[in-house]
């Protein structure tokens, strides 16, 4: 069993380590994620769909790899997988700088997306643990707001000294943000007390129980639903604004997403902790419907940006909630099983998303795939609500 802190505060110097490598972690991610592409066509020479590809292999290898991550850190340890993980990462990001090539750049893509995929798990799995439980969602909710602010910070960041600096210098800066991440990775401390069960599960013979937490599966299928809706604003937001004439309003989508749920998180996390998961995830979801369609009927930058404001409060605290959720539903020593089966199902769908709405906007057009996206989220709320209920009438008969 993982130590349990016993103390009520949230903000201490583990979860404040803890959080700043992630939000570097996120941060060189987003940025890669954003200049790779310009760097594959621009200075590769290669095709749109080869620089497509780039994204590609990283999220393939990470979606690949997910189900063996709680596996690693059961024979790893917590602690040592983050360090491990960190440090991978960190190389491999200096990589970038000797890559002269497109498949090298592939296989670096691969074996960046292997190590990504465990330090994620490893980070939520960790957050868990030191987040006092009372105050899980809040918590959670936090921690997970360090993956959403370098949605903006990785992009800007990347994209800005792109106007001042080569890739090559960009590469060298990312890799120094890493090491930042990897030092302050290493103020992170966790005790982890080993058990007679942990030492039969970190045996190298692997069951499904090792690969998934099946206790978390419905709450992991209904943040599926999620991703593959929310994949239509991280693919084609951008994309969609330039169609419609608002290409110079699309770089404040983000920040107005991010603003809005800075603000609102703190309360959010608290209701969560205080009133339930129903009282803050079902109206969550409905917010994020309505987000969606209003996006779908854009004209102006005004209601691009309402769109935004009502996503970032619809969509916010979604995932930290569903984590909290999948979490809730088995023991503390499960927890890393239980964040990774979550991100195989979301993982799974946003690639899926990617997919489905590129089809759409193909057949039909993007205001339709927003307005499908804002039924998917409807649906998907009223499958919550029955499973919340449902979870609420079995606690009431224990």
């Amino acid at each position: 069993m993982q130590q349990v802190t016993t103390s009520n505060k949230i903000w201490t110097k583990n979860f404040i380590s803890l959080s700043l490598t992630q939000f570097i972690l996120f941060t060189v991610f987003y940025s890669l994620l954003t200049t790779l592409p310009m760097y594959v066509i621009n200075i590769l020479g290669e095709s749109q769909a080869n620089a497509g590809l780039v994204v590609t292999f990283m999220l393939a290898a990470a979606i690949l790899v997910r189900p063996f991550s709680a596996k690693v850190l059961d024979i790893l340890g917590r602690k040592r997988s983050l360090i491990i993980s960190v440090g991978v990462f960190t190389l491999t990001t200096f990589f970038y700088l000797w890559i002269e090539s497109f498949i090298p750049l592939l296989a670096l893509r691969f074996i960046h997306g292997i190590s990504f995929s465990i330090l994620t798990t490893a980070t939520g799995a960790i957050a868990a643990d030191i987040v006092p439980e009372s105050r899980r969602g809040e918590g959670l909710g936090y921690f997970a707001m360090s993956m959403n602010l370098a949605v903006v910070a990785g992009p800007f960041i990347g994209l800005s000294l792109l106007q001042f600096i080569s890739f090559e210098m960009l590469f060298l800066v990312l890799s120094l943000l890493m090491v930042l991440s990897f030092i302050l990775s290493l103020f992170v401390i966790i005790k982890e007390q080993p058990s007679e069960e942990q030492g039969e599960r970190a045996a190298l013979s692997l069951k499904i129980s090792d690969l998934i937490e099946t206790k978390a599966i419905p709450i992991a299928l209904v943040s599926g639903l999620v991703g593959i809706a929310y994949a239509s604003i991280l693919s084609f937001v951008p994309v969609y604004a330039e169609e419609i004439g608002l290409a110079a309003t699309a770089s404040y989508f983000f920040l107005v997403f991010a603003v809005v749920m800075i603000i609102f998180r703190p309360f959010l996390g608290r209701a969560f902790d205080q009133k339930g998961a129903k009282v803050v995830l079902v109206p969550s979801l409905l917010i994020f419907a309505v987000g969606l369609a209003v996006l779908g009927f854009t004209t102006t930058s005004v209601t691009l940006l309402l769109a935004a404001a009502l996503i970032g409060l619809g969509y916010g605290t979604l995932l930290p909630g569903f984590q909290t959720l999948a979490i809730q539903r088995t023991t503390s020593d499960r927890s890393g099983h239980a964040i990774s089966t979550f991100f195989i199902f979301y993982d799974l769908g946003i690639a899926a998303g990617a997919v489905i709405w590129g089809m759409v906007i193909a057949g039909f057009s993007f205001e339709m795939m927003y307005l499908f996206g804002a039924v998917l989220v409807l649906g998907t709320a009223g499958i919550l609500y029955m499973l919340l209920t449902k979870q609420e009438k079995v606690k009431s008969r224990e």
